[in-house]
C-alpha cells in the first residue's frame, strides 16, 4: 500500500528493536493541531512499540486541522460540537486501522490510542464503540462524548479493555467538570480505568507524562 493511498497522512517511528509483530500505538491529536504534536513524545515511549500519529481530515485555516468542527458561541441546535463530522472520524480512524494492519507488521491484538483533546474525544468514541480492536486507551484533557458512540455500545464486551485519562484543574478549554464524569461512567461499564488531575491548564505536565508512560508500560 503506497503511503498516499492511506486514509489518513500520519507520521510514523518504527520499533526500536526488532519484533515480528509490534504493540501499535495511534495518536491523535487536538483541535486545531497536526501530527507532529503528540509526536513529539514517541521517542521517550518504550522501544518495542510501533508508534503512528495522525492528521485529522478537516483543514482548518490558516493552519492546523481537527476531527470535527467546533461551535465556540454555540449553534443553531444548542450543540458544542459536530457529532455527525464527530462520527465520520471515528469510522475513518477505524478504516485507517484496516489498512495500518494490512501494510505495517503490527499486533492488530495490542492497540492503544493516545489522543489528546478532541483526540482524546475520538480515542473514547472509537474504543467505546469498537472495543474488540482497542486493548488500551490514554485520554489527555477530554472527556466522553455519549453522542458520538456507536448506537447498542452499551453491550459490547469492554473485558480487554483499559483506559487511562487524565485533566489539568485549571484547564480553560475543557472544564476539568467534564473530565471527572469519565470515570464512573467508565466504571458503570466495568472497564477498568484510571483518572489523574494535575494543576495545569489545557496541556500535559511532565508529572502527566511520566504517569501515562509508567501505565503503558504496564499494560502492554
Amino acid at each position: 500500500m503506497e503511503a498516499d493511498t492511506f486514509t489518513l497522512y500520519h507520521l510514523i517511528r518504527k520499533p526500536k528493536k526488532p519484533v515480528e509483530k509490534a504493540p501499535l500505538v495511534i495518536m491523535l491529536h487536538g483541535y486545531g493541531s497536526n501530527e507532529e504534536d503528540l509526536f513529539s513524545f514517541a521517542e521517550d515511549l518504550p522501544d518495542e512499540l510501533f508508534i503512528i500519529s495522525v492528521r485529522a481530515p478537516y483543514p482548518m485555516a490558516p493552519y492546523g486541522n481537527a476531527w470535527y468542527a467546533i461551535h465556540w458561541q454555540g449553534s443553531a441546535d444548542g450543540k458544542f460540537s459536530d457529532d455527525n463530522q464527530a462520527v465520520i472520524s471515528r469510522e475513518k480512524i477505524i478504516q485507517f486501522m484496516d489498512e495500518v494492519m494490512e501494510e505495517y507488521p503490527v499486533d492488530p491484538d495490542n492497540v492503544t490510542l493516545i489522543g489528546f483533546s478532541q483526540g482524546s474525544i475520538l480515542s473514547f468514541a472509537v474504543a467505546l464503540s469498537y472495543p474488540e480492536r482497542i486493548k488500551n486507551v490514554i485520554g489527555l484533557s477530554g472527556y466522553i462524548n455519549e453522542n458520538i458512540l456507536k448506537e447498542g455500545y452499551q453491550n459490547k464486551d469492554f473485558s480487554n479493555l483499559s483506559v487511562y485519562s487524565s485533566h489539568g484543574t485549571a484547564d480553560q478549554v475543557i472544564p476539568v467538570a467534564w473530565a471527572r464524569k469519565t470515570k464512573p461512567f467508565l466504571d458503570s461499564l466495568g472497564i477498568e480505568n484510571t483518572f489523574s488531575e494535575f494543576p495545569v491548564g489545557h496541556g500535559v505536565a511532565p508529572q502527566n507524562f511520566r504517569e501515562l508512560k509508567q501505565w503503558l508500560e504496564e499494560h502492554l
